[in-house]
């Protein structure tokens, strides 16, 4: 894909410096660009770069005032950033521009699939899934019995969708990814051994979600396991059976959540967290990494960090004198001492 700086700048709403027809083929780092490379200047600390690299475009901030002469054309913009984030989104959009069916792959006869949908090599489509407008299923892709999937919506290759699951519009979901395997439901019988409780319900998964490589959701054992509206979930995140997590939640990578917890929306959760099963978490809550929460929150935009977690200000109070315990230890012994040596002293 090749692009002048004009097209550039009239796409982004942008004024020209410097030649306006230079080609550009690809994406750059400002410390690292060469000719026919489009690159970005946002970071001050970056600025340095601007009149040594060999990028041919340049996107900056139309507020950036040049302390000398660069040999790239400018495209100057109001927020040099965003201009660059939508460029990598479009960037994104067409070299994943797929349409068709590739052979060999399964479509049942009762399906449904969209217009302008793309369904790879060795994808699989179950009796009466339905696939809405522009959904891409890449190669080796499983999508269960009745399962619904909204239209724009993206399975990359080895994505597995269970029987019966509903997945939004816009969605992203990455390779490995599990949707819909059974709850972790076992009942013991009288002979201490374990019975399966057979797991019925389904996941629900809204609109503008986006799901990381090898995560795993489950299916509820009764009614749904839920994802609301623009949650974003990392790689390798493991989601029991009917858990609930709302709007535009974060939760980053090697966490944890144990079944039935309903958690609330704007919150941010960071890596390896746990916690545990059958409790709430109020909205905005914010959960630093390694935590472990083990009762409900019920206070709005907490902060919390340690295991078990509790209020980050008490945390690092309390970490403050975690770490001088051995000093600690040590003047207990030697006041243990003193009070011995006195009362050894005649009277």
């Amino acid at each position: 894909m090749e692009f002048t700086a004009k097209q550039i700048g009239d796409l982004l709403k942008g004024r020209i410096e410097g030649n306006p027809d230079v080609k550009v083929s690809r994406l750059d780092k400002i410390e690292e660009g060469s000719e026919g490379g489009l690159t970005f200047l946002a970071n001050p600390k970056y600025a340095p770069f601007i009149y040594t690299t060999k990028a041919s475009v340049i996107i900056i901030d139309e507020s950036f005032q040049l302390e000398q002469p660069v040999s790239s054309t400018l495209v100057r913009v109001e927020n040099a950033y965003q201009a660059f984030v939508q460029l990598l989104d479009i960037y994104n959009q067409i070299k994943t521009d797929k349409k068709g069916i590739e052979q060999p792959s399964f479509i049942a006869s009762s399906a449904k699939v969209g217009e302008n949908c793309y369904v790879g090599a060795f994808a699989y489509i179950g009796n009466n899934a339905k696939l809405g407008k522009n959904v891409k299923i890449y190669p080796q892709a499983y999508v269960g019995d009745n399962v619904v999937i909204g239209d724009n919506t993206t399975l990359f290759a080895g994505v597995r969708i269970y029987s019966d699951c509903v997945i939004g519009a816009e969605v992203t979901i990455h390779t490995g990814t599990v949707i819909g395997a059974d709850g972790f439901g076992f009942t013991p019988n009288s002979n201490n051994e374990y019975k399966k409780v057979a797991q019925i319900g389904n996941v629900i998964i809204e609109d503008h979600v986006e799901i990381g490589a090898n995560t795993t959701i489950d299916r509820a054992t009764l009614g749904s396991t839920i994802i609301r509206k623009g949650v974003k979930l990392d790689n390798l995140i493991q989601i029991a059976h009917n858990v609930e997590i709302g709007e535009n939640t974060v939760i980053a990578a090697q966490t944890g959540v144990a079944g039935s917890t309903k958690i609330g929306k704007d919150c941010m959760i960071g890596g390896q967290v746990g916690i545990v099963g059958h409790i709430t978490i109020a909205d905005k809550v914010k959960i630093a990494a390694q935590s472990g929460v083990g009762s409900s929150v019920t206070t709005e935009g907490e902060i919390l960090q340690g295991s078990p977690a509790f209020n980050i200000g008490d945390y690092k109070r309390t970490y403050v004198v975690f770490r001088k315990l051995p000093a600690l230890e040590k003047k207990i012994a030697e006041l243990e001492q003193m009070i011995a040596d006195l009362k050894q002293i005649p009277s």
